[in-house]
């Protein structure tokens, strides 16, 4: 249920926010905390593996770089020989950037 502006002025003005973050410090540093776990898109670690921008990884896809950030961000999943070039990036992400090299001195 959403609550009104008014009712949500009231929680706060009752609350002690420096002392609710000493004890979020407090339970981080006895391993209270919360513990998350953050999965990275497969497109996402094959860039970063391979050390290039996400113009130069599309580039090299032969996608466009809105299709690159839409693999990384989850919202779309690549298919076909992109689904092989990302696992070959993963697996020998130097051969990415060769390949690279040799297409911009082609040109």
């Amino acid at each position: 249920m959403k609550r009104s502006e008014k009712a949500l002025r009231k929680r706060d003005a009752a609350r002690d926010v420096g002392a609710e973050i000493l004890q979020a410090v407090r339970d981080i540093k006895a391993g209270r905390g919360k513990r998350l776990t953050v999965t990275v898109p497969p497109a996402a670690a094959a860039r970063q593996k391979s050390g290039l921008s996400q113009a130069d990884f599309a580039r090299l896809l032969g996608v466009s770089v809105r299709t690159l950030q839409d693999w990384e961000q989850g919202r779309r999943n690549p298919t076909g020989a992109a689904r092989s070039l990302l696992l070959l990036a993963v697996k020998r992400p130097g051969v990415l950037r060769e390949v690279l090299r040799e297409i911009a001195e082609a040109a």
